[in-house]
């Protein structure tokens, strides 16, 4: 898998925040983690200068650096970042360094920023270059709650986007008790294999909430030969699943004909496409019609099969389908990673 089809655990649509920053004169840290694709706007000013949708400091008259500390929305393992210098040329830092912590409860910035707070190294200072997706690959399996953003010696950073995989707090899961969404990405789901996402990334399918728009969910191209499309999620910790919701939302003359679940039990590890459809797959739900623009929620028609740790999600022939659920019990309370 490419990195970026991990989530950006930094998301703001996933609770992401940009909670301190010790300079925003020229621009505002919360434009670090907008979910759209950072713009120019050539003849746009403010009262203190260029307007550049990004996070920029003034010039530095003095030795040292600038700084964000940065809220994830989802705890998790960080596997790369990607510091963009979008449009920034003539302002753009000349190095960067990500620190890390991981800490209980909603602490304010003021907390974070005291030397009680033990914060590590992620990403040793390294090289920016401007106007530029800056993509570092990240070697470390710590459970990671903010991150400190440390530019030398000052200037702008257009957006901050934090792949990785998300690590639950299990133990307060488990003390709620009762069915939970296996695949859902605030579980630990991913969707770690697809035949095509043309139009819409596959990992929509398990965002919270409500999909926002025919943008928002997994969308193929339109098929002109045999066969179909399909997904395949891998669950955010092995259960039993009871109760399956397949959303159509806003995909009016774009939605499948049909779709069939399966689902398998196998090792974490495995994301290689051909490994995957070696599996041993079990139909839970045999091929359903479906409908425009709607919700569909399977509980009787879902075939007995035993524990889960991946499921795959079929669709006839192709088509957009806004969210998945995949409603169960848990087997076994998993170890943090």
């Amino acid at each position: 898998m490419d990195f970026t089809e991990y989530i950006d655990l930094a998301a703001e649509r996933l609770g992401g925040r940009a909670l301190a920053a010790n300079d925003e004169f020229f621009a505002p840290k919360e434009n670090l983690l907008k979910a759209a694709a950072p713009v120019w706007i050539a003849d746009k000013y403010t009262d203190v200068g260029k307007w550049m949708d990004g996070w920029e400091t003034r010039r530095r008259r003095t030795p040292g650096y600038d700084w964000c500390i940065v809220k994830l929305g989802l705890p998790g393992m960080v596997r790369a970042v990607i510091v963009d210098t979008a449009h920034f040329k003539g302002n753009f830092p000349e190095q960067c360094e990500l620190e890390s912590c991981a800490v209980d409860g909603d602490l304010s910035a003021k907390q974070l920023e005291d030397s009680a707070t033990s914060w590590n190294t992620l990403l040793p200072k390294s090289p920016l270059a401007g106007d530029t997706q800056n993509r570092f690959t990240i070697s470390c399996a710590d459970r990671i709650t903010h991150l400190r953003l440390k530019i030398s010696p000052d200037g702008g950073v257009a957006r901050l986007r934090v792949h990785g995989e998300v690590i639950p707090d299990w133990a307060a899961i488990e003390r709620k008790g009762g069915e939970i969404d296996l695949a859902a990405v605030e579980h630990g789901g991913l969707v770690i294999d697809s035949s095509d996402m043309f139009f819409g990334s596959r990992n929509n399918l398990i965002l919270p909430g409500r999909s926002t728009g025919m943008h928002d969910g997994w969308e193929t191209r339109r098929r002109r030969g045999p066969g179909h499309d399909w997904c395949v999620v891998r669950l955010g910790t092995p259960g039993t699943i009871r109760r399956v919701e397949v959303d159509t939302s806003y995909f009016k003359g774009n939605f499948p004909e049909s779709c069939s679940l399966e689902i398998c039990n196998a090792a974490r590890d495995i994301t290689d496409s051909s490994a995957l459809a070696a599996l041993a797959w079990k139909e839970i739900l045999p091929r359903t019609k479906l409908k425009a623009d709607s919700m569909h929620v399977y509980e009787t028609e879902i075939l007995a099969a035993g524990e889960a740790t991946h499921a795959r999600l079929h669709i006839y022939p192709d088509g957009g389908v806004a969210r998945l659920r995949l409603f169960g019990t848990l087997a076994r309370r998993p170890a943090q990673q």
